[in-house]
């Protein structure tokens, strides 16, 4: 691809998230440096709004702004053919994000975002393959809390035992341990909206709930079944855990990354996630609640009703709050013959899950793509198997994540 005009456009810079990624990109790489980026939305007095509180005066004209518009097509497709990449955080993406991927695919734009909306990538992924494969464009989905932390934590604990045992783990237990921090609006919104569409269309709850949905076409599903939904007693964390309500997209995640990569854990591979909870009583309590708030909000006059309590898009935490935010996630690595060589992986966050963490995950994995050496050529990738190490170290250098052997 010829060189371009900007490295990277942050689209949807105005909106709460877009606001966090615009700042911290300005506190990491600055402006008018190695990074060439710009900031892109609808309104040229908000777009000036976001630079003014995040850049001192004299810097200003080092920060570009773009105007564009989702709604109308020609103007995406003159924002994405002037960038190599693409960073949106516009959502729900099942509303707005369908005709940013198709633009991305047809210029050769590579592309990351934060959806969670396991429908919406069930539906794009195979409708803009071949075009993205054909122009060379990188569409990475799921590049915040859903789903860095699961993908690059399985990622992070299979590298350590092939370079231990020289073999792959036949199953790995994603479980999450302690976290602070407040649900994003974002990320309720993009949950209110798939239950609203699997209300209207009822084939869409048995998509979703398909272990195997972001299975790349013509592969064969593997051997993992449903998510769990009661408590259960984990006898290698020796506590019982409960439902995790993001492993309906993470392990779908972690799964297509396996076969992306062609299968390096094993066609048998398995995953799964929970919560970690500690006594039974606890474990039930949250159970209960979880299945009583899908039951809930899966009924149009409580999901309304719902929405007048939940945050809003573009509602979230304060700085403090963010910063007090942090989380927790084990990763234990079961090894297909000795229970002795079996590994622990430890992933943390130092902000909260929702916000802090996701904007500096996000903001790193755009700079990934546009700034590392490609991994892999076009088409609709994971976080893990289009950036791997690189991201990794990204991830571990400046967004405040660790990846630790534990045992």
């Amino acid at each position: 691809m010829a060189k371009r005009e900007f490295d990277l456009i942050i689209w949807g810079a105005t909106g709460f998230t877009g606001q966090l990624v615009v700042a911290y990109l300005t506190r990491t790489y600055g402006v008018g440096g190695e990074l060439h980026w710009a900031i892109a939305g609808r309104s040229r007095e908000k777009l000036e709004q976001v630079r003014h509180d995040c850049l001192d005066a004299a810097l200003h004209e080092q920060l570009p702004l773009v105007i564009a518009d989702s709604g109308d097509a020609d103007s995406l497709a003159a924002m994405v053919a002037r960038t190599a990449v693409i960073c949106t955080t516009v959502g729900p993406y099942a509303q707005y994000g369908t005709p940013l991927v198709a633009a991305c695919a047809q210029a050769g734009t590579d592309y990351c975002d934060l959806t969670g909306e396991v429908q919406w990538m069930a539906k794009v992924i195979p409708e803009y393959q071949q075009m993205a494969e054909k122009s060379g464009a990188r569409i990475v989905h799921t590049c915040g809390f859903d789903s860095i932390p699961s993908d690059l934590g399985t990622w992070f604990v299979q590298q350590q035992m092939l370079e231990s045992h020289g073999v792959a783990a036949c199953q790995v237990k994603a479980r999450v341990g302690r976290t602070r921090g407040a649900a994003s609006g974002g990320t309720i919104a993009s949950m209110l909206n798939m239950m609203e569409e699997a209300g209207k269309d009822p084939s869409i709850r048995k998509l979703v709930a398909d272990p195997y949905v972001l299975y790349p076409t013509g592969i064969a599903a593997g051997t993992d079944g449903a998510d769990q939904m009661g408590t259960r007693y984990d006898q290698d964390f020796e506590q019982w855990t409960s439902p995790f309500v993001m492993a309906v997209v993470n392990t779908r995640v972690v799964r297509r990354s396996n076969a992306l990569m062609g299968f390096p854990w094993g066609e048998d591979f398995r995953y799964d996630e929970s919560l970690l909870s500690g006594s039974r009583l606890k474990a039930t309590g949250i159970a209960v609640a979880a299945g009583a708030g899908i039951a809930a909000l899966a009924l149009s006059p409580t999901r309304k009703l719902a929405q007048r309590f939940l945050p809003a898009p573009g509602e979230g935490p304060n700085k403090k709050q963010r910063e007090a935010g942090f989380y927790e996630l084990f990763f234990y690595a079961v090894h297909p013959e000795s229970k002795e060589k079996d590994m622990l992986v430890k992933v943390t966050g130092d902000m909260d899950p929702g916000y802090g963490s996701t904007s500096k995950m996000l903001g790193e994995a755009a700079v990934c793509l546009a700034l590392d050496k490609p991994r892999v050529g076009g088409g609709c990738w994971t976080p893990a198997s289009a950036m791997g190490q690189q991201l990794l170290d990204r991830l571990i250098e400046n967004a405040g994540l660790t990846f630790e052997i534990v045992t």
